[in-house]
């Protein structure tokens, strides 16, 4: 590749990267003045990565636009450090994410699913028995009122019950199935029959919307799948940006060759 089309390629790439950092930024701000305390623990990450993109990015557009190969040099191994590290965190990510998935009811529709903690790896029990951390999300829980509208959203029973609920709302908002308690509504259990279950998840439900199945292992269980299929998205994610990048910092290397021979030259 040519001086002239290396270096081109990199200044544009960057001028379009140090934008889109502005934007993450920017976004990062907006969330550091919403009330919801949820997003605002995400302010200070989505704020370092902005700022990181932007540094990155800023270097390379010098280092391209005035042929400097230092600066090239820095740019690269900036951006070397970031393709390692996203190729760690994919396959961990991966590795973590292998196990657990949900489990048929029967008597109910194939779509409704219910989930087991045990299933998942053990950095996610980890992290979910950990009692500061599920304190936090369960607070996230109770504030997004995901199961106060499962009432609003399936009028009858019948609707409910061919529901297809996602992991939280099967794992949270419900005492597990087999516990036989029979649902007056969407949102609402009749307790007054004695369990049919060991499951010391039937003792835990509660029919207030403070409480509900929150503090249940089948709550975590449902988080853990949430999270693996968040994880999931984010890694396919990572494979596209690796093979990105790599190809932005081969450009890189040919930038900063033909600015070491400009150098030499002159």
């Amino acid at each position: 590749m040519g001086v002239g089309m290396s270096t081109f390629v990199i200044r544009w790439i960057n001028f379009l990267t140090m934008l889109l950092a502005v934007g993450v930024i920017g976004f990062g701000v907006w969330m550091s003045t919403h009330h919801d305390g949820c997003r605002k623990s995400l302010t200070l990450p989505v704020l370092g990565l902005g700022a990181f993109i932007f540094l990155i990015s800023i270097i390379g557009f010098l280092g391209a636009m005035k042929n400097n190969s230092i600066l090239l040099w820095i740019y690269l191994i900036m951006l070397c450090v970031i393709l390692v590290a996203i190729l760690v965190f994919t396959v961990l990510a991966f590795i973590i994410t292998n196990n657990g998935s949900g489990h048929n009811v029967a008597g109910l529709s194939e779509d409704y699913k219910e989930y087991q903690l045990q299933d998942y790896s053990s950095w996610f029990l980890k992290q979910l028995n950990n009692t500061h951390n599920w304190k936090r999300l369960k607070s996230c829980l109770v504030k997004s009122e995901d199961c106060n509208y499962l009432s609003k959203r399936y009028k009858t029973l019948k609707q409910y019950d061919a529901a297809k609920l996602t992991p939280i709302e099967a794992g949270c908002c419900r005492p597990p199935f087999e516990c036989g308690y029979p649902a007056v509504n969407a949102s609402y259990f009749d307790l007054s029959f004695h369990p049919v279950s060991s499951n010391k998840d039937c003792k835990l439900y509660k029919n207030s919307r403070a409480i509900k199945c929150y503090n249940c292992d089948s709550c975590k269980a449902g988080v853990a799948q949430y999270m693996k299929t968040e994880w999931r998205v984010v890694a396919i994610f990572n494979v596209v940006l690796f093979v990105v990048l790599s190809m932005v910092y081969l450009v890189g290397c040919c930038a900063r060759r033909n600015a070491a021979s400009s150098c030499s030259k002159a």
